[in-house]
């Protein structure tokens, strides 16, 4: 007899679903990568739309 809906032994949820973190991490990843690599490609690092240009800047002074 379940009480209140609750059941004896509980349903397991992050056991099964691992493989699916770990692709979420892979692809977050994978994306932040390509968008760091596009921001600092040759055609958008001296674009002023570029929010991260004046960073570039200073870093390639250095």
């Amino acid at each position: 007899m379940a009480f209140l809906g609750l059941r004896k032994w509980p349903t397991p949820i992050a056991r099964p679903l691992w493989p699916f973190a770990v692709a979420g991490g892979i692809t977050m990843y994978l994306v932040y990568s390509a968008q760091s690599a596009g921001v600092r490609s040759a055609e958008w690092r001296k674009d002023p739309r570029n929010p991260y240009a004046a960073q570039i800047a200073s870093e390639s002074l250095h």
